[in-house]
């Protein structure tokens, strides 16, 4: 599921974005105007816009350029303009992709999934650090206040699908599915024993948490002590 951002100011258009949509799984707000979508944009930080470029107060090509100053936010252009310097233009001012409309919800749920994938793409080898833990999928190491972490394969690959999304709840669905690469079903109490393992590594308990926080009957959270 996908955070989107609608900006469009067709009101039945809109709508049926936003019904489209959040029928297969993404959460979904709108906006009205190019300002109020910029508002949006930067304040509530969508996962993908999805612009129109005829908007009431400034062209969607200007919005871009302004969100692009501040944000680095995937943004799919669907407009009724097909013209080639048009395409061309918006791409040069920051577009990731671009649709004609008029086009089915399905072909732009699919363009969604295209530029969120290739975000994760770029993202993936990048090393990321939460408080005192550092993680480096490149080398394939983990360190703790600058104590390297003697971790399993499986283990590591928990720690960094975590910490990649330090903060967040993650389901045990979603580990098993992402991490583990297995259907939900019973599984869920090897997440559980990994966990555990991956705790007594960083030094923590259940009962006692620093970086592994569990939500009853959602997930767990990783998160810096101090967080």
């Amino acid at each position: 599921m996908a955070q989107v951002l609608v900006v469009e100011d067709d009101a039945t258009i809109r709508s049926a974005l936003i019904r489209g949509l959040t029928e297969r799984g993404h959460a979904v707000r709108s906006a009205p105007t190019a300002m109020a979508g910029l508002e949006q944009a930067v304040g509530d930080r969508p996962d993908v816009v999805v612009l129109d470029l005829g908007l009431p107060d400034l062209d969607g090509t200007a919005m871009l350029r302004m969100l692009r100053g501040v944000s680095d936010v995937p943004v799919i252009v669907a407009t009724a303009r097909d013209d080639e310097s048009e395409v061309v233009a918006v791409l040069d001012a920051g577009a990731d992709d671009y649709v004609t409309k008029p086009f089915g919800v399905a072909q732009l749920d699919a363009r969604i999934r295209a530029v969120l994938r290739r975000g994760g793409e770029e993202q993936r080898d990048q090393a990321v650090t939460v408080g005192g833990l550092r993680v480096d999928p490149r080398s394939r190491e983990a360190a703790l206040d600058d104590t390297s972490l003697e971790l399993t394969p499986r283990e590591f690959d928990l720690l960094h699908y975590l910490a990649a999304r330090a903060g967040e709840v993650v389901s045990k669905r979603e580990l098993l599915t992402e991490v583990w690469q297995l259907p939900y079903g019973g599984a869920d109490k090897t997440v559980d024993v990994h966990l555990s393992w991956l705790r007594r590594k960083l030094g923590e308990t259940a009962q006692e948490p620093r970086y592994l926080h569990a939500v009853r009957g959602v997930g767990v959270r990783l998160a810096a002590p101090e967080d």
